[in-house]
């Protein structure tokens, strides 16, 4: 993975590391995360908030292998 230094805002610097302390992240991933959330909402604008989270989540959660086959019928 690549990385680059980028220069934030203090502000912002400080809720995420609030927020990456209380969900159990590192600072990076906080700042990553909000921005993963922040593309898909652009990319998505008729796409509620709770929905895109859900959409992480199940991904997060094919990538550990526990999802279920759903049978229709």
């Amino acid at each position: 993975m690549a990385t680059t230094s980028v220069r934030l805002d203090q502000g912002l610097i400080d809720k995420a590391t609030i927020m990456a302390k209380a969900l159990n992240r590192t600072l990076p991933k906080q700042i990553e995360h909000w921005a993963k959330i922040g593309e898909m909402m652009e990319d998505n604008p008729d796409l509620p908030y709770e929905f895109v989270k859900q959409a992480i989540i199940a991904q997060a959660e094919k990538e550990a292998g526990k999802l279920e086959t759903y049978d229709f019928g």
